[in-house]
């Protein structure tokens, strides 16, 4: 697949077939991209606490919001929940600045991710002080993102932003994923 094509394909799925397992391994693998990907200054100060076990993920699942565009939607049902996440931490203790350092991981997270035929989504709106809570995480981490990661139960479709600007994705009347997009002659400003 080009990178092109993954990048397409790599879509925010909020909609899992939750039995198909993601395992251990396969986490380790697209955290090990992340860790050989770019880090500013070099500092490294990024940490990761990763999921795949139903216990621990029914910890983390009420800690999150979902889909904040869609009305009235509290997040995938059960059997359509993420069946991993990864947690994104940054370790006060080396930087106070995790925000490009965290973009960057996540993309080659979640490329890695579809390459390996699943999907995801990344996830900032977090109860923090829940989250540390119930995953007994250190204080000197800061909790930054959230991957929700597992097999797409859904389409995801891109489209040409409408005419009306409205950049706001939705849902069609068969749960399809709808996401608009800028036109590449409105973004390139020369």
């Amino acid at each position: 697949m080009s990178l092109k094509d993954l990048v397409l394909k790599n879509r925010s799925y909020r909609r899992y077939h939750q039995e198909a397992a993601v395992e251990l391994d396969t986490l380790k693998e697209l955290v090990d991209l992340a860790r050989n990907s770019a880090s500013g200054l070099n500092m490294q100060p990024l940490k990761y606490i990763l999921s795949n076990e139903p216990g621990r993920n029914a910890l983390i699942f009420p800690q999150l919001g979902w889909a904040r565009l869609i009305a009235n939607w509290p997040g995938p049902a059960d059997g359509e929940r993420p069946s991993a996440y990864i947690v994104i931490l940054g370790d006060t203790r080396i930087s106070v600045n995790f925000g490009t350092d965290c973009g960057i991981a996540a993309q080659s997270i979640l490329l890695g991710a579809t390459e390996k035929g699943l999907g995801g989504c990344m996830i900032v709106t977090i109860r923090k002080k829940e989250l540390a809570q119930a995953l007994n995480i250190d204080p000197q981490y800061e909790i930054v993102l959230v991957i929700a990661i597992g097999k797409p139960r859904e389409k995801v479709v891109i489209e040409p932003l409408g005419k009306d600007g409205d950049t706001k994705y939705w849902r069609d009347e068969q749960g399809i994923h709808h996401v608009p997009k800028r036109a590449l002659k409105d973004i390139i400003l020369s």
